[in-house]
């Protein structure tokens, strides 16, 4: 399926807004788009789009666009959307509980199947059809079916709990705190630092601000 071996990471990490955004754009009765229109809803430069897509090899015609089931179909496919990807969460604070809230209901592959903190008052409560578990339970349960955890502790804990994380066996962690985790180079980590975000928001706004009252 992939023409050139390992796609860059840039282009893996756009590959699932392609497929959300194709989703409900087929919802709204779109049937085929063109690479300029691809690129005005999704505002990626479409040279990116069809650089992105070339990878795969031809999908779509020049003069026509893509067609937009096929594409569904095809990235579909290419992210194993078929497949249910078990997940687990560690810490069941305001985030935690409102990522357990959401559970990745618009992304219907992606489930949280597990939740654990280590707070006595929490520990054995119900959460959203989950039994939030002791984090001492980590070391003792089998998780090869878990593919990710979402780390969401207080950021003096995140090192340890991320290096608990690896001795359970799961190789991928999504990192909701500021610290950056020093682990084995075989686990892959997306670090989602939202104060960050934040600030960069506010930066980039601050530019345009300031971009406008010199015009």
């Amino acid at each position: 399926m992939l023409l050139n071996g390992q796609i860059p990471l840039a282009t893996s990490e756009r590959l699932p807004l392609y497929y959300r955004f194709l989703q409900r754009y087929a919802e709204r009765g779109g049937k085929r788009i063109s690479s300029s229109r691809f690129s005005e809803l999704i505002q990626i430069d479409s040279a990116t789009i069809r650089k992105d897509l070339s990878y795969f090899g031809t999908l779509g015609r020049k003069g026509y666009g893509y067609d937009v089931m096929h594409l569904i179909r095809f990235l579909g496919s290419v992210l194993k959307q078929d497949e249910l990807k078990k997940m687990m969460l560690i810490g069941v604070g305001n985030l935690g509980t409102a990522l357990l809230n959401y559970n990745f209901l618009k992304n219907n592959n992606t489930q949280i199947t597990r939740a654990y903190d280590a707070d006595p008052r929490k520990i054995g409560q119900r959460m959203v059809n989950l039994t939030v578990q002791s984090i001492h339970d980590l070391d003792y349960d089998d998780n090869r079916d878990i593919a990710a955890a979402i780390l969401a502790v207080p950021q003096d804990q995140a090192q340890l709990v991320g290096e608990q994380i690896v001795k359970s066996g799961v190789k991928g962690i999504l990192n909701f705190t500021p610290i950056r985790l020093a682990l084995p180079n075989d686990v892959y980590i997306r670090h989602i630092d939202l104060s960050v975000e934040l600030q960069t928001l506010i930066y980039l706004l601050n530019q345009k601000m300031e971009g406008n009252g010199n015009r």
